[in-house]
C-alpha cells in the first residue's frame, strides 16, 4: 500500500478511502487470528446481530467500541480475535419471509415446513450477508474466515448435544405452563420479544354474588373482564376484617354460574380497591402462582390464534377484544356492573407483529434455571467475571434471584428444531442428537419429531464456545475460551449474559468471559428513545455516507461514559468530521513542510541531541507523552470517553494549533540544523499520533500513515504508542520546558481572547504589554518573545513593570507557578464611547438575566418539580452569568 508520494488530496473525502483501504486490510489479512501463538491471546465475540436485521446506532456504538478494543489490542502485541457471527433470528426471520409469500397469496401451512424452511433458506442467501457489508463499511476488523451463523452445521450439533445433556440430566423438561403467548405468530415468546407499552384502557368493577347471603356482593376490578370466564376464586387478604366471616364460602360466577370458592392469601393488598381479587390462573401470571398454592382448577379460554374456545361458552370464536365488549354489555343488563373507570396500564406486545401477548396455558420445553444458576452466581460473586460498570454486577444478582425456569420452545419452523421424537405406538419420548431408526421404549419405527424449535437465545446462549468448534476441544477452543471481555448494552444482562454463564460454566466448567463491559443506548439529542416512527432513529449507514466512518466512530466514543445512556447529536457529529478534516489539513501542511527531509536509517530514527531541538520540540514531543499515558490508561480502564478526548486534545490542540504554528519560522527559515531536527520531531510525532489515533478512526490515519516518511507496511500492525516502548524518544522532552511553553500558549490565548471581546481584528497588529510578577516569569517571557509576537500578530511586546494603565483591556495568567498580567492597549483601536455603550446594555442584559433565573431557584415548587437535570442547569447558568458580569465591570473600570 505503500506509495512513494507524499501528497494527499485537497479534502478528506472518505468514500474514495475508506472501501479502498477496507479491501487492501482484507486482503493483507490483518485481521487473521492464530490459532495457536506466542503472543497473548485477547479474544471478543461479537454479539451476533440479526440476520435480517440492518445497522442501527446501538449497533455502532456496541461494534465501535470492540473495534476500538481490538485494533489497540492488535497494535499492542497481543493474538486478537474479533470473532463475527449472525443470528438466524427465528421470529424476525419467519416473519419477513411470510409476509413476502403473503405478497404472492402464500402461506406457509399451504407450502408445508420443507418447502418453507428452502424459501427461508433462498432468502437468507440473497440477503443475509446485507448487515456484514455494513459492518464492514464501520470498519469492524473481525477475523471473517471465521464468521458463523448460529445454523451452521457445527453450531447445530452443539445445540443438540446440550439439548440432549440437559434433558438426561433432568435440567430440561416438558410440561404445561402459562408462558407468554403471540395470538398472530401462535407461538410461545421469551420476554425479550415483548414489548410494554403504556396504553389507556378501562378499569371495570363487576360484583360477584356470595351464595347463602342474600343480597350479598364482593365487588372485583379487572382490565380484562373477558378472562372472568375463567376466574377459579376470588381472593382476599386473610388479615382482612371485612370479608373473615366469608373465607370459605363461595361465589356464584355471573354468566358462567360457576361455583367458585372465596380464598386467603397474604400477596392480595387489603388496601387497594375493594381488597377483593378475582383469581384467572389460566390467564395471568401472579393467578397462576396463588392457584398452585390452592390447588385452583386451570382454565384456559383462548384458542391459539387469539380466539375464545368452547370453554367460554356463548362466547366461543370471537376474538378477545369482541368478547371483551360482549361480555361486559351483558354483565351491564344482568346488573353485574358497578362502574367503569378510565385506566392507564402497560400491555404487552409482540415485538414482531404488534399483537397484544397474552398469557396463555400451553404444553412447552423448559430449563430449569435453579440447577444451573448457581455457579454462575458463585463465579461474579469469586471476582471470576466482572463487570463494567461494578453496580451492573446488583442488576445481574437480581435477576438471578428471580429467575423463573425458561420456556425454550417455540412454534415456528425457522430455527433448531428440538431434538425428540415421539413414538406413534406408545408414549415414550426419544431426545437424541441424531433422529432414531425406532422407538427405544418400544421399538416401533413410526416416529414423529417435535415440529417446535428452540429460542433464539437458547444457541446464543452457547455462542462463547460454539462458534470455537465445541464439542470438538479444537485448539482455536484451548486458546480464546474463556473470551477476554465481552460488550453490550446492558438491556440484555438477563437475556444473554445470564444464559451464557450458565451454559458456559456447565459445558466448558469455567465463565465465557472475564469481563462483561456494558454501555448504555444511543438516545436522540433530547435524551428520548430513538422510534423510526417519530422520526427520530438515525442511519448510520447514511451518516457514514455522508460524514465518513470516522467521524461517527468518534462522535460515539467521545461520549461513552460507563454507566449512562449516549445522547446522540448532529452538531457533535459535525464538530468531529470538523476534527477528521482538522487532522488531514495539518497532515497536508506536515507532508509539505517534510517533502525535503532526509528519512533517517531504520533503527536511527529517534536518535538527536536533545540539545538541537527548540522548546517546542520539546514541548510536543512531553506532550506527547502524557497523551501516551492518558490513553493506554484509560483504554485499560475502559474509559472510552476519557481517551478519545485526550488523543483529541493532543492533536487538535497541541499539535495542529500550537506546534504547526510554533515551527513555521524553523521549517520555513535558512538554519538547516534546526529545520532537519524540527522535521525529525515533527515526523515521529505524526507517526504516533496517527497510531494513537488509529483504534478510533482506522481510515485516516490508515490513509495519513500511509504517506509518512517514517512508517512500517500498515499502521494496523504497528506498535501501539506507550511510555515504556517510547521511552527513548519520550525522553528527549522535557517538563520543566513544557511548563514554560504552556504558559506562552495561556498569554497568546489572552491575547486573542481580549481581541475577540474587544472586536479588534485578527489582522490589526496590536500593541501588548506583559507585566510578570517575578523574575523566572519575565526570564521564560523574554526567551520566547518570538513565539509570542509572531503568534499573536504583534506590533509590539513590552515585557516588565509599567505605570498606571488605562485605556486598556487586562486579563491574569497563571501556569505551572508562573505569573503575568497580559495588557493590550486600546487608544486607536476601540471608539470607547460605544464600547462603553454596548458593554453597559450587555451589563444590563446580563442582570436581568440573573434576576430571571435567581426567581426561578428561589420559586420552592420550581426547585421541587422540575427535573434535576434542568435545576442543574440553571445553577450552572447563574454561576456563569455571574462571572461574566464580574468581567464587564472589570472591563468598564478601565475604559473609563
Amino acid at each position: 500500500m505503500s506509495e512513494n508520494t507524499q501528497q494527499l488530496s485537497d479534502r478528506y473525502d472518505p468514500k474514495n478511502v475508506e472501501a479502498k483501504l477496507y479491501k487492501w486490510w482484507e486482503e493483507k489479512k490483518y485481521f487473521k487470528a492464530e490459532d495457536s501463538s506466542t503472543k497473548p491471546p485477547y479474544c471478543v465475540i461479537l454479539p451476533p446481530p440479526n440476520v435480517t436485521g440492518s445497522l442501527h446506532l446501538g449497533h455502532a456504538l456496541d461494534h465501535t467500541i470492540q473495534d476500538c478494543l481490538i485494533r489497540w489490542k492488535r497494535m499492542s502485541g497481543f493474538n486478537t480475535l474479533w470473532l463475527p457471527g449472525t443470528d438466524h433470528a427465528g421470529i424476525a426471520t419467519q416473519t419477513v419471509v411470510e409476509k413476502q409469500l403473503d405478497k404472492q397469496g402464500l402461506s406457509r401451512k399451504e407450502m408445508g415446513r420443507e418447502a418453507f424452511l428452502e424459501k427461508v433458506w433462498d432468502w437468507k442467501n440473497k440477503n443475509g450477508d446485507h448487515i456484514v457489508k455494513q459492518m464492514k463499511r464501520l470498519g469492524d476488523s473481525c477475523d471473517w474466515d471465521r464468521l458463523t451463523f448460529t445454523l451452521d452445521d457445527n453450531v447445530s450439533d452443539a445445540v443438540k448435544k446440550v439439548f440432549v445433556n440437559l434433558y438426561k440430566k433432568g435440567v430440561i423438561y416438558r410440561a404445561k405452563k402459562l408462558i407468554n403467548w403471540s395470538p398472530k405468530l401462535e407461538s410461545a415468546l421469551s420476554n425479550a420479544e415483548v414489548d410494554h407499552k403504556d396504553v389507556s384502557g378501562h378499569l371495570w368493577h363487576i360484583k360477584y354474588p356470595v351464595d347463602g347471603e342474600n343480597q350479598k356482593f364482593i365487588t372485583v376490578a379487572t382490565t380484562r373482564p373477558e378472562t372472568m370466564l375463567g376466574d377459579t376464586a376470588v381472593a382476599v387478604h386473610p388479615d382482612d376484617e371485612r370479608y373473615e366471616d366469608l373465607v370459605g364460602q363461595f361465589i356464584t360466577l355471573p354468566i358462567v354460574n360457576r361455583k367458585i370458592p372465596i380464598i386467603a392469601d397474604k400477596y392480595v393488598e387489603k388496601e387497594f380497591g375493594s381488597g377483593a381479587v378475582k383469581i384467572t390462573p389460566g390467564h395471568d401470571f401472579n393467578d397462576e402462582a396463588m392457584g398452585k398454592r390452592h390447588n385452583l382448577e386451570i382454565i384456559n379460554l383462548l384458542n391459539p390464534d387469539g380466539t375464545m374456545n368452547e370453554n367460554a361458552g356463548n362466547y366461543k370464536g370471537l376474538k378477545v377484544k369482541k368478547a371483551r365488549e360482549q361480555i361486559v354489555a351483558d354483565l351491564e343488563e344482568l346488573g353485574f356492573l358497578v362502574k367503569i373507570e378510565k385506566h392507564k396500564q402497560s400491555v404487552g406486545h409482540c415485538s414482531r407483529t404488534n399483537c397484544v401477548v397474552e398469557p396463555y396455558l400451553s404444553e412447552q420445553w423448559f430449563v430449569k434455571v435453579d440447577d444451573l444458576k448457581g455457579n454462575a452466581k458463585r463465579a461474579v460473586e469469586s471476582g471470576t467475571t466482572s463487570f463494567v460498570p461494578e453496580n451492573q454486577t446488583k442488576v445481574y444478582f437480581n435477576w438471578m434471584n428471580i429467575m423463573e425456569d425458561w420456556c425454550v420452545s417455540r412454534q415456528l419452523w425457522w430455527g433448531h428444531q428440538i431434538p425428540a421424537w415421539y413414538c406413534k405406538s406408545c408414549d415414550y419420548v426419544s431426545v437424541v442428537e441424531k433422529a432414531p431408526e425406532k422407538c427405544e421404549g418400544c421399538g416401533a419405527t413410526e416416529l414423529k419429531q417435535d415440529e417446535d424449535v428452540l429460542d433464539t437465545w437458547f444457541s446464543s446462549g452457547l455462542w462463547p464456545f460454539s462458534t470455537l468448534g465445541w464439542p470438538e476441544e479444537t485448539e482455536a477452543l484451548k486458546t480464546f475460551y474463556p473470551s477476554t471481555v465481552l460488550v453490550t448494552g446492558y438491556d440484555i444482562i438477563f437475556f444473554w449474559v445470564a444464559r451464557m454463564m450458565m451454559m458456559g460454566l456447565e459445558f466448558k466448567k469455567d465463565v465465557p468471559f472475564r469481563t462483561v463491559y456494558l454501555h448504555g443506548l444511543v438516545r436522540n439529542s433530547n435524551g428520548s428513545k430513538m422510534s423510526k416512527s417519530d422520526g427520530t432513529a438515525v442511519d448510520p449507514i447514511e451518516i457514514i455516507d455522508s460524514n465518513g466512518a470516522d467521524a461517527l466512530r468518534f462522535t460515539l466514543l467521545s461520549q461513552v461514559m460507563l454507566g449512562r445512556d449516549l445522547k446522540f447529536s448532529s452538531q457533535r457529529l459535525d464538530g468531529y468530521r470538523n476534527f477528521m478534516n482538522k487532522i488531514w489539513n495539518a497532515a497536508r501542511f506536515s507532508l509539505n513542510v517534510l517533502g525535503d527531509f532526509p528519512v533517517p536509517a531504520e533503527g536511527d530514527q529517534a536518535l538527536v541531541a536533545k540539545t538541537k531541538l527548540s522548546d517546542a520540540d520539546q514541548w510536543i514531543i512531553y506532550k506527547l507523552g502524557q497523551c501516551e499515558k492518558e490513553v493506554n490508561s484509560y483504554l485499560e480502564e475502559m474509559n472510552f470517553s476519557g481517551a478519545a478526548k485526550s488523543v483529541y486534545t493532543f492533536i487538535w490542540n497541541q499539535l495542529c494549533d500550537w506546534y504547526l504554528e510554533f515551527i513555521k519560522p524553523v521549517v520555513y527559515g535558512e538554519n538547516l540544523e534546526e529545520k532537519q531536527a524540527t522535521q525529525l520531531v515533527l515526523a515521529q510525532t505524526l507517526n504516533r499520533a496517527m497510531r494513537l489515533l488509529h483504534p478510533f478512526a482506522p481510515f485516516i490515519s490508515e490513509e495519513i500513515y500511509q504517506k509518512l516518511p517514517i512508517k512500517k507496511e500498515s499502521v494496523v500492525i504497528d506498535q501501539f504508542p506507550t511510555v515504556t516502548v517510547d521511552k527513548s524518544w519520550l525522553d528527549l522532552g522535557s517538563e520543566e520546558v513544557a511548563n514554560k511553553m504552556d504558559l506562552v500558549c495561556d498569554v497568546i490565548t489572552a491575547i486573542r481572547n481580549i481581541r475577540g471581546e474587544n472586536r479588534i481584528s485578527p489582522a490589526e497588529k496590536i500593541h501588548v504589554k506583559l507585566l510578570p510578577q517575578d523574575d523566572k516569569t519575565q526570564k521564560v517571557l523574554g526567551e520566547n518573545k518570538s513565539y509570542i509576537m509572531n503568534i499573536a500578530r504583534l506590533a509590539e511586546c513590552q515585557i516588565g513593570a509599567f505605570d498606571k494603565l488605562s485605556k486598556c483591556a487586562m486579563t491574569p495568567v497563571s501556569k505551572n507557578n508562573y505569573k503575568v498580567d497580559v495588557v493590550v492597549q486600546l487608544e486607536g483601536l476601540v471608539d470607547f464611547d460605544e464600547e462603553i455603550k454596548r458593554l453597559e446594555k450587555l451589563m444590563d442584559k446580563k442582570t436581568g438575566e440573573i434576576t430571571g433565573i435567581e426567581k426561578r431557584l428561589s420559586n420552592e415548587s420550581f426547585v421541587k418539580n422540575a427535573p434535576a437535570d434542568i435545576v442543574e442547569q440553571a445553577n450552572k447558568q447563574l454561576v456563569e452569568l455571574r462571572a461574566q458580569t464580574v468581567s464587564l465591570k472589570e472591563s468598564l473600570d478601565r475604559l473609563h
